[in-house]
């Protein structure tokens, strides 16, 4: 068994037997740049098993580009049986994570580094998650997750130790373990050398205020479906133009909320006009056509190039 500060700095590739922090598998990074360190407190440090090993994380951890350290909550409950949860004052369902347990994790995982760390609570309360405040905890050196579960955590954990809360979205999930493990991905990926072109980051959906444009690769031609002639002309000025206008489009349609805070220029608001114009112009034109037909799924909208 390693020791828990032992740990740091070695991979978290866990053992199928694995309950805690300590039991983390030898195999070192190949350099250890000082990045981001993330600390993560769970009761269930087995989910996370996999997801940090694999693809572009996986590469980010060896080269040391980021510092993941699981710490299991329940180490550090007081008692025999190392209880974490208990029935909530007031009556109602389900448990709530017992404060002790949560106050001692913390004090013992921020010891452990000279940075005391933002101490973030993954709960469906929190401030919801964009790629802007993925961009400001990216530029954080230390992250301590605390990982949400059953009904959620005492208040008095919010009160007193908790700097940020995140939730990753309007819906329900099993626990904070896997909006942590969606986190620390984005997290990761803002780091400088773990995604190989830079320009990825700029051209994804989100980064750039709007949705990605259209991908295509081969064949040109698929079931009777093309790609669309301007992406194989090489004139790259026409592609990026294409692209851009494309990437407005699909805003406009899909996430009209992310158009309105996006940077757009006067021109590009009125092709954005016209292209609006002319789908529904050809949908209605469509549909005057195939009210009497029947029809066996969804059409696909008309293309605008």
């Amino acid at each position: 068994m390693l020791s828990r500060r032992c740990a740091l700095r070695w991979s978290i590739r866990l053992p199928a037997d694995c309950a805690g922090s300590c039991a983390l598998s030898l195999i070192r990074p190949a350099r250890y740049d000082r990045g981001v360190r993330i600390d993560i407190l769970s009761l269930f440090p087995g989910m996370f098993r996999g997801p940090f090993d694999e693809s572009i994380m996986g590469r980010a951890r060896q080269a040391g580009r980021i510092d993941i350290s699981l710490h299991n909550i329940r180490d550090y409950a007081e008692g025999r049986h190392q209880v974490t949860d208990d029935y909530g004052f007031g009556g109602g369902p389900g448990m709530v994570m017992k404060p002790q347990p949560i106050f001692d994790a913390v004090a013992a995982v921020r010891a452990m580094d000279a940075e005391a760390g933002r101490v973030v609570l993954l709960t469906p309360q929190g401030r919801t998650l964009t790629q802007a405040i993925v961009r400001e905890l990216a530029t954080l050196p230390r992250l301590i997750l605390l990982c949400g579960h059953y009904e959620g955590v005492d208040e008095r954990v919010r009160e007193r130790l908790v700097d940020d809360e995140i939730s990753i979205g309007d819906y329900v999930v099993s626990g904070g373990e896997i909006a942590a493990i969606v986190l620390v991905d984005a997290v990761a990926r803002e780091l400088p050398g773990v995604v190989g072109s830079p320009a990825s980051l700029v051209e994804e959906s989100h980064a750039s205020g709007l949705l990605e444009y259209p991908q295509y690769t081969r064949p040109a031609a698929f079931r009777g479906m093309e790609v669309p002639a301007i992406l194989l002309s090489g004139h790259h000025g026409e592609v990026a133009k294409w692209r851009r206008r494309q990437s407005l489009l699909r805003t406009a349609l899909r996430r009209p909320d992310m158009l309105a805070r996006a940077s757009i220029t006067a021109a590009e608001r009125a092709w954005l006009a016209q292209a609006l114009a002319t789908r529904e112009t050809v949908a209605a034109s469509e549909d005057e056509h195939t009210d009497q037909a029947p029809h066996s799924g969804p059409r696909r909208p008309p293309a605008i190039e």
